[in-house]
C-alpha cells in the first residue's frame, strides 16, 4: 500500500472507503463507494454494504477491492424495556451500542451492562458525538421531547437507518410535527416507522428481533 494511501485512509477513519488495486499495473485508487458512480465506484459499493473484500473484472481489469468500513454502530434513544434487548442483540451482531436517555433513572449500568451511557438531551450528545454513514438510530422513549430532536439530529446525518418506536397513528402524529419543522416528505420517508419487519412481533425481545432484522436488511441491501 502506498504512504499516500494509508495516511488517506488513516486520516478519513470514519467514512467508508475501499482500496481498488489493479494488479497488472499496479495502479492504486482510494474510493468513497457511496459518492463513486462510475462502474468501479459502483463495485466498491457492493463489497462497502457487504463488508467484503475481493476481486472485481470491469473493462478487463482486474481490481482486487479491499473494504475498510468503520465500525458499526447502534444509537438508542430512549433507556426502556426494548433497549435492552435490542442493546444485547446489537452487540452480538457487531455493533458498537450507545443508550442515550435524560432520564437517570432509566439509563444505568445495572440495566445496559457493557453500553455506552450517555444520560443528556439527544440534540445535544449528537452534536458532540454525531452519527456517521455507519451509524443506525432507533428512538423508543415515546416522548416526542426526547424521540424529535434525536430524529432531527439522524434526519439531518449520513445514518444509514432511522428507526422510530409506536403505532400508525403515533407515527402520523410525528411525522406531522416534523414536518412543521421543515422536514420534506422525502427525507421523513428515511424514517421506518412503525419500526421493526412486520413479523407479529409482540414481547419486547421480539420487537427487538424484529428492528435487527430491518436494519440488517436495509444496511446489506
Amino acid at each position: 500500500m502506498k504512504r499516500a494511501t494509508l495516511d488517506a485512509l488513516t486520516r478519513e477513519s470514519a467514512a467508508p472507503r475501499i482500496r481498488a488495486l489493479d494488479r497488472a499495473s499496479g495502479e492504486e485508487r482510494l474510493i468513497d463507494p457511496f459518492s463513486d458512480e462510475t462502474p468501479l465506484g459502483l463495485a466498491a459499493r457492493a463489497a462497502a454494504r457487504a463488508d467484503t473484500s475481493g476481486e472485481i473484472e470491469i473493462d478487463g481489469r482486474t481490481w482486487f477491492l479491499e473494504v475498510h468500513n468503520p465500525p458499526l454502530e447502534l444509537v438508542l434513544v430512549g433507556a426502556v424495556h426494548i433497549a435492552q434487548p435490542l442493546a444485547k442483540m446489537a452487540r452480538l451482531a457487531g455493533y458498537a451500542v450507545r443508550v442515550i436517555d435524560p432520564r437517570a433513572a432509566f439509563a444505568t449500568e445495572a440495566r445496559f451492562p457493557g453500553v455506552r451511557l450517555h444520560q443528556g438531551w439527544p440534540d445535544e450528545i449528537l452534536a458532540a458525538f454525531p452519527l456517521g454513514s455507519r451509524s443506525a438510530l432507533v428512538v423508543l422513549a415515546h416522548d416526542p421531547k426526547i424521540d424529535d430532536p434525536a430524529l432531527e439530529a439522524a434526519l439531518a446525518s449520513p445514518a444509514f437507518y432511522v428507526g422510530a418506536l409506536g403505532s400508525k397513528k403515533t407515527h402520523a402524529a410525528r411525522l406531522e410535527r416534523l414536518s412543521a419543522r421543515g422536514f420534506d416528505p422525502a427525507t421523513l420517508a428515511r424514517i421506518r416507522g412503525p419500526v421493526g419487519l412486520a413479523i407479529g412481533a409482540r414481547s419486547p425481545a421480539e420487537i427487538a428481533l424484529s428492528i435487527l432484522a430491518q436494519m440488517t436488511q436495509t444496511l446489506r441491501t
